[in-house]
């Protein structure tokens, strides 16, 4: 019984050690659209709605809803960040400064923009490695299906929900978690 008893211990002791591994999304660090270096926690505190884009996608026409949605909800409390990643037929070919202009010209973007990054393969960017792997995050596995999936990030750095590429980023599921205190 006390050999019982210690394996429980140690096995308990291992799953805590594990758990206690797993990286928060606070611990990364990443490059604006502009070049500038930017540590994601500095973000420590704020609901976070992560976005890989494309500007030749279907999808591109929700960079209009991210931006209202931000500008309805951002500031001390929410926030968004857009990864422009070229990874699903080419929808992404341009540089910063051209993703940069196009997002500006077009949907009159405010939200913070990210440096272009790959979101899949063998070059993924280690944030989507922590987005999208259970092993990473402690949370969940949830592969980029395609552009403009949302990752819902809660004030502790952790996931909270992912929402598929061809979902409205007003969809109830995201302004609810936003609005829940």
């Amino acid at each position: 019984m006390k050999a019982f008893i210690i394996s429980i211990g140690l096995i308990a002791m291992t799953i805590m050690a594990i758990a206690q591994n797993h990286k928060s999304f606070y611990d990364f660090k990443t490059t604006t659209i502009d070049g500038q270096p930017f540590d994601l926690a500095s973000l420590k505190g704020k609901k976070v709605l992560v976005v890989n884009t494309a500007s030749k996608c279907g999808n591109t026409p929700q960079y209009e809803q991210l931006e209202a949605l931000y500008k309805k909800y951002g500031g001390e409390k929410f926030t968004i960040i857009g990864f422009p990643a070229n990874n699903f037929l080419s929808q992404e070919p341009g540089t910063n400064d051209q993703i940069k202009a196009f997002c500006t010209k077009n949907y009159g973007v405010t939200f913070t923009m990210m440096s272009k990054i790959s979101v899949k393969g063998k070059d993924q960017d280690p944030i989507y490695k922590w987005l999208t792997s259970k092993e990473e995050n402690g949370e969940m596995d949830a592969p980029v299906k395609w552009n403009f999936q949302k990752f819902m990030i809660d004030e502790n750095g952790h996931i909270a929900g992912v929402v598929d590429p061809g979902t409205s980023p007003m969809t109830d599921q995201i302004v609810n978690w936003i609005e829940e205190k």
